[in-house]
């Protein structure tokens, strides 16, 4: 029977349950390999992704995954959903991967999740409501200052930015939240095109939620539903950072 997809706290609660499903559809898997088929595509991507579909769906949701595409579009919320962000790193036991779920309605993001898997840290944010790391407010670090910065990065840069340090961690969901924790102070996709809406849709929550804005290095609405879309995300702590790091991408021509 599906729940009502109205209530952000009943939304939310669908996603935890999402994630749940995930976790232990991970649990179960033995081989975290790639598939041999799609690009970058392994087997733990897609038991997350069949026990994701299967809870949202039945909850009365559409889905828009990165590895089964759009269930459902005629649904009022859908929900965006990496089953396993930094998959590359999970099959690698490296520490840093995330499932991340957000809902979209009408007016937008209306609630979202990003759970680091490998530690048991939970992001989540309701519109309008604010955003909090295992049930705590968040804030950013309020770094204006290029040359204090630690930056996550996304690609490998032209060359050194001006930071005072950076970080290439390998999911950009979680690079995101620890910009609005302020465990980061900034972050760049020095990419041109490479992620996907459910990259960094839920985190994109996250940050708004604690005071930040997510921008797109060439001005895109960072809001699309279509599967094949790219965008390049940026974020900084402040307004000042954001624009400082924005300058640095090869899009404006530094």
């Amino acid at each position: 029977m599906a729940v009502d997809p109205v209530n952000p706290l009943v939304v939310l609660g669908a996603l935890t349950e999402a994630a749940d499903a995930i976790a232990a559809a991970l649990a179960a898997t033995s081989d975290w390999g790639e598939t041999g088929g799609k690009d970058g595509q392994h087997h733990s991507d897609l038991a997350a992704d069949a026990a994701a579909v299967a809870v949202l769906v039945d909850a009365g949701y559409g889905v828009l995954s990165e590895e089964s595409g759009r269930t459902h579009p005629e649904r009022p919320i859908t929900v965006v959903v990496d089953p396993l962000d930094g998959s590359t790193n999970a099959s690698r036991r490296m520490s840093w991967w995330a499932t991340s779920l957000c809902a979209v309605d009408a007016d937008g993001p209306l609630a979202s999740t990003v759970i680091d898997l490998r530690h048991e840290v939970r992001y989540t944010a309701i519109r309008g409501q604010g955003a909090a790391r295992d049930g705590t407010p968040i804030r950013p670090s309020g770094c204006r200052d290029l040359g204090e910065a630690i930056v996550g990065l996304n690609g490998v840069p032209a060359g050194h930015g001006g930071w005072a340090q950076y970080r290439a961690f390998g999911a950009a969901a979680l690079d995101l939240c620890a910009v609005a924790d302020g465990t980061l102070d900034g972050y760049l996709d020095a990419t041109t095109d490479e992620l996907g809406v459910w990259d960094y849709l839920g985190a994109l929550l996250v940050c708004r939620e604690a005071g930040i804005e997510v921008v797109d290095a060439a001005g895109r609405d960072l809001l699309t539903l279509e599967h094949g879309d790219r965008r390049t995300p940026v974020a900084g702590a402040t307004p000042e950072l954001r624009d400082a790091l924005l300058a640095l991408h090869p899009e404006h021509g530094t």
